[in-house]
């Protein structure tokens, strides 16, 4: 039985992606008899076939995607390989793979990447368990995230912060001026949320029974509507440099009215990742700093 080759998963890939062996052939630049003999060699490593032969083109069969699957992400990794190796001979500042949830891309990592010159920071935005399986897959070197009650196998988690959360109101509402407000503060107050389900997500309403009056998942939204005096909402503390101030902040007094943020990674030599970690610490604790001034 033949092996898979890199050239055959590259033939394989582009055949997939135009639908056509001739399509494929000029892009690479190999002559069609070519690819097809490639496609054949790949086929014999599959033990089946990996396209459908039809009138106007070809279409991957079940084995085919997947094959694809992995072609993709063995490309992939073979592309990193070859640019990390580009960078090295250059003496180009090192890569270090970054990802975190929405929020800590507002002020939090940016500001670790300012602080970082040395370093090139792909970044990934995601939620949490999707940036853990990254980690875990090799695909991140780190990210930012909310932990899970069960660290998975393979992950490091780094305490970073625990993030407050408050809540945006108008400002001429009565809580605003406040230092913090309850949950039956806020009982009687119109909710705009993510979601219309208070239960999904911790930035949502904060009450049983609440009204949400606008489901908004962009930032800049919500925060638009709580300045047109249209509702309220919940807001985490790295967000607060994000927030105008045609808004006022108030803290939630609630044993859980905090996001737990953490820096996860892979077990192991950190030596690239170590600074890094340091200026998301320094960049932790200046949003703290502003906060508590937002807050006064």
């Amino acid at each position: 039985m033949s092996d898979f080759t890199v050239v055959g998963l590259r033939v394989v890939r582009e055949a997939a992606r135009h639908g056509s062996f001739s399509t494929a052939a000029e892009r690479l630049g190999y002559t069609q008899s070519a690819v097809s003999r490639q496609i054949a060699l790949m086929e014999q490593a599959a033990g089946r076939p990996l396209f459908e032969r039809q009138a106007r083109g070809v279409q991957p069969t079940e084995a085919g995607r997947l094959v694809l699957q992995h072609a993709e992400a063995v490309l992939t990794e073979l592309d990193t390989a070859r640019q990390e190796l580009a960078d090295l001979g250059a003496r180009r500042p090192r890569r270090l793979r970054v990802g975190a949830f929405s929020t800590a891309m507002a002020a939090l990592v940016p500001r670790a990447i300012a602080a970082s010159p040395h370093l090139r920071v792909p970044l990934r935005e995601g939620l949490s368990p999707r940036l853990l399986s990254a980690i875990a897959r090799g695909r991140l070197d780190l990210a930012v995230v909310t932990p899970p009650r069960k660290t998975p196998d393979g992950i490091e988690l780094i305490p970073l912060l625990d993030d407050p959360l408050l809540v945006a109101v108008p400002l001429d509402h009565p809580l605003a001026g406040r230092a913090s407000v309850t949950p039956d503060m806020l009982r009687d107050e119109r909710w705009i949320a993510g979601s219309t389900d208070p239960g999904t997500t911790l930035l949502g309403a904060w009450t049983d029974d609440a009204e949400v009056a606008f489901v908004a998942r962009d930032w800049v939204a919500k925060l638009g509507l709580v300045a047109a005096g249209l509702g309220v909402t919940v807001v985490p503390g790295l967000a607060v440099p994000m927030v105008p101030p045609t808004v006022a902040l108030v803290r939630i007094d609630h044993p859980s009215a905090v996001r737990t943020t953490a820096i996860a990674q892979a077990p192991g030599d950190g030596a690239l990742r170590r600074p890094f970690v340091e200026a998301l610490r320094d960049s932790a604790a200046e949003l703290a700093a502003e906060l508590r001034r937002r807050l006064r």
